[in-house]
């Protein structure tokens, strides 16, 4: 998903939780987690947002971060439009994932299948049967939101865990830990689920004169 980012705050919030959720819980609350997970994979179809994400590596430093806004239709449709401190858009279509670095003037176009395949980013945008993808580890409350614990059954995708944090059962926190022990934090602001989405964000036409890199999949009568 590009590069990251989140306050200094908010990182020490979110360690916070990740270390303190160790607690028992009971049978009630961990239902209820699984539950909004499968909630949120089975009703929401839209969702649109700001965001803060950070980037942190082993020795809890901050390595990257960034922000800006991301709209995601179910199912396998997002736009990450990235604002500061620079300027960068991910656009998944439905059939290819388009990179473009408007500092670099340079797009980079891959098969979303195979970009995507089991990583996090398809809790995100993918149908609601992702689930199969990862195994439901447990869930606990911190400051007021609920915690949900997966790990992806496939960690050759470079994941070994994923946290999704809901405030008032609406998504507001991810976090996920890749094979290197590096933390990427996301934080969802303004959050709106089921709204009108304009078919404009979900579609990438490279401007004029960049570079473009790669060769993406064309729409044919079988995946239409």
């Amino acid at each position: 998903m590009g590069r990251m980012c989140l306050p200094i705050g908010l990182v020490a919030c979110l360690a916070g939780a990740a270390a303190s959720g160790q607690g028992a819980i009971s049978d009630h609350q961990d239902a209820d987690g699984r539950k909004l997970v499968e909630n949120f994979l089975n009703d929401v179809v839209t969702i649109s947002a700001r965001f803060e994400q950070q980037l942190v590596d082993a020795d809890d430093l901050v390595v990257e971060t960034s922000s800006g806004t991301l709209d995601v239709r179910r199912p396998g449709q997002f736009r990450w439009s990235y604002f500061d401190p620079y300027q960068q858009v991910l656009v998944a279509d439905g059939l290819n994932i388009w990179s473009y670095d408007v500092d670099l003037e340079q797009v980079t176009v891959k098969s979303q299948h195979e970009a995507l395949g089991s990583t996090p980013a398809i809790l995100l945008g993918g149908s609601s049967d992702v689930l199969d993808d990862f195994d439901y580890i447990g869930s606990f409350e911190e400051r007021g939101t609920v915690w949900v614990r997966l790990r992806p059954r496939d960690t050759d995708n470079g994941f070994n865990k994923v946290e999704l944090g809901f405030t008032e059962r609406k998504l507001s926190r991810m976090l996920f830990v890749d094979n290197l022990e590096q933390t990427t934090l996301v934080a969802l602001f303004d959050v709106a689920y089921n709204e009108s989405v304009d078919d404009a964000q979900f579609e990438f036409i490279p401007p004029p004169g960049v570079d473009v890199v790669g060769t993406p999949i064309r729409a044919s009568a079988d995946n239409l």
